[in-house]
């Protein structure tokens, strides 16, 4: 069966050696030339067998593969990784997810283990950065099992000690992962290979493992599929001389010079033709090539290509492409479906956008697991009808997410005229949402501190023995708070239901407070009574509670000797009217 080469993605935490890696294995330097060294775009780079057989002699010797080389594509970090999309699910038939060994699983490393679980994408771990460990001799280009034979044994200690420590990470996440020497199936653990991107150690290795995982266990998936040809858009570019192209990986089927396609955008999907195919060369890269691109007539899946249509006006990245007969094609129609966002929404909720579908829905379905409803999503930059739509809902939902998008001018002025609206923005899905959680937890504490201050709220207090210092205009005297807090202004009642006065002030020492709480020893001066009459040393007090306030109670966060002050309380007011407070 003829195979076509898979699709490998690598994604990890920003800087422990995506990009690295791949100019080991292409023999490139575009790290280098990236903006502060960190890869802005997506990338895709083909990497045909023969440099693979060159690059593994020492592993394989004469042994042969079916496949006939790997497409690796870069990220700008693990969230790239779910714009990826192809017929619902991943682009990618495998993926490399690298790991600094010294810091271990760090927040997007954890991210990146539940797209991959999300998605169902099999990955091996390239275990980065083995020549940082203190002794560690590497050898250019040299196999890690090569290399390991040559280490003394307390760099090697050392070393073990770190990789243990990584396995025990991966564990807390779910995943059984051992070294890939020492795995006897493949499909009940992860293999981890330790590598050193900046000295190719361990390359050889790595580049074994992927393809004998896809010569292996992919290779009905890998079945070259004839026929129109189907793609998924990276990223949408203006270049010189060409106008807006897209980068695309062409992930079945054939695409033509010429060709009539359907790409998918917000809405209907454009019908046009294909201008140009460029390809980069075996070994470059189609973000950054150090060769000029190679115009082709013809392209055959799977490859990462640019090319040029006569019309890209809407495309969104992450949207699918297809080659079809005409506007009339069903396959158009299958489109319109394979580009919809499935996103349930509800009445009440929250706005959710992101920079492509396949991110949108990434932070959708961390949404739902997180039990956080939605009324409205978005592909796309934060515009100023997104604050408009969204200020008009309850606090709680007043609440724009953001992945890796920015807002417009006209959206941050308008969000000055929206004082209690939050907008949130993050690289990181699960950011976003625990952002969110916390900021949910820390208003409710606001509310809750703020119906505090609004009306009265369940306490009671008991006058203390020989702390009479005045018996009346106003009585003064000694209490200890026994639950809740007191406030000025406060009516009072006794247990059963008589009127107990009002609270004139609260003092400790020579200083006025404005209130006091539970377990506090003061002073309080009480309007309307006289000690020894209406009140007596010993006796319990309670604040009289207004029945309009009583139903907001149970929302707050009362704990357990307000909840029963607040029963005894309702108890002493319904012996004078059995409904109230109901």
């Amino acid at each position: 069966m003829a195979i076509r080469q898979p699709v490998v993605s690598v994604l990890g935490h920003v800087d422990h050696g995506k990009t690295k890696l791949l100019d080991r294995i292409r023999g490139t330097s575009v790290q280098a030339r990236e903006a502060g060294a960190i890869t802005q775009h997506i990338g895709a780079t083909e990497v045909p067998i023969d440099h693979i057989y060159k690059v593994c002699s020492k592993l394989i010797g004469s042994k042969k593969f079916g496949v006939p080389g790997l497409l690796f594509i870069d990220t700008p970090g693990h969230h790239s990784f779910v714009t990826l999309r192809a017929r619902g699910g991943s682009l990618a038939d495998l993926a490399v997810l690298v790991i600094d060994i010294r810091e271990g699983l760090m927040p997007q490393t954890i991210e990146s283990i539940r797209i991959l679980r999300q998605y169902k994408t099999p990955f091996v771990i390239a275990l980065n950065k083995v020549d940082t460990i203190q002794g560690w001799v590497c050898e250019e280009g040299r196999p890690f099992i090569l290399s390991e034979k040559t280490q003394q044994e307390h760099t090697l200690e050392a070393f073990n000690e770190k990789l243990y420590n990584v396995i025990a990470q991966l564990g807390e996440q779910g995943i059984g992962a051992d070294r890939y020497d020492r795995i006897d199936d493949f499909t009940k653990a992860v293999a981890l290979v330790p590598i050193s991107a900046k000295e190719g150690e361990g390359v050889p290795d790595l580049l074994l493992v992927l393809i004998g995982l896809a010569q292996r266990f992919l290779e009905s998936q890998l079945a070259k599929g004839e026929g129109p040809g189907k793609g998924t858009i990276l990223e949408i570019k203006e270049e010189r001389g060409l106008g807006k192209t897209l980068d695309m990986i062409l992930y079945s089927g054939t695409l033509k010079k010429g060709d009539t396609v359907a790409l998918g955008t917000r809405g209907a999907p454009v019908v046009t033709k294909v201008k140009a195919i460029l390809k980069p060369k075996p070994l470059d890269e189609i973000r950054d090539p150090r060769d000029r691109f190679d115009s082709i007539k013809e392209l055959h899946a799977a490859a990462g290509v640019k090319i040029s249509c006569q019309n890209c006006e809407g495309v969104i990245a992450g949207a699918p492409i297809q080659v079809v007969k005409g506007p009339n094609d069903p396959a158009v129609k299958a489109l319109v479906e394979e580009s919809s966002i499935k996103i349930e929404v509800q009445e009440k909720g929250i706005t959710i956008k992101a920079d492509a579908i396949g991110s949108l829905e990434a932070l959708a379905f961390e949404a739902k697991a997180n039990d956080i409803p939605i009324r409205k999503y978005g592909v796309g930059e934060i515009t100023r009808r997104d604050i408009v739509e969204a200020a008009y809902g309850d606090k709680k939902n007043s609440v724009i997410l953001g992945f890796n998008v920015t807002m417009s001018k006209d959206a941050e002025a308008e969000l000055m005229n929206h004082e209690g609206m939050k907008v949130m923005t993050s690289q990181i899905v699960y950011q976003l949402i625990d952002d969110y959680i916390e900021w949910v937890d820390d208003s409710k504490k606001k509310t809750d501190t703020d119906k505090r201050s609004e009306f009265s709220f369940p306490a009671k207090f008991k006058i203390l023995p020989n702390c009479v210092f005045r018996a009346s205009k106003p009585a003064i005297v000694g209490v200890r708070i026994l639950a809740g807090r007191v406030r000025p202004g406060e009516n009072l009642i006794t247990p059963d239901g008589r009127d107990a006065g009002r609270i004139k002030s609260i003092h400790t020492g020579e200083d006025t407070l404005k209130e006091a709480k539970q377990g506090d020893e003061v002073a309080i001066g009480i309007e309307g009574v006289t000690v020894g009459r209406q009140i007596n040393e010993e006796d319990v007090l309670y604040v009289d509670l207004i029945e309009s306030a009583v139903k907001q109670l149970p929302d707050l966060d009362l704990n357990d000797d307000e909840k029963l002050t607040l029963d005894e309380t309702i108890a002493i007011k319904r012996k004078e009217d059995p409904f109230w407070g109901m």
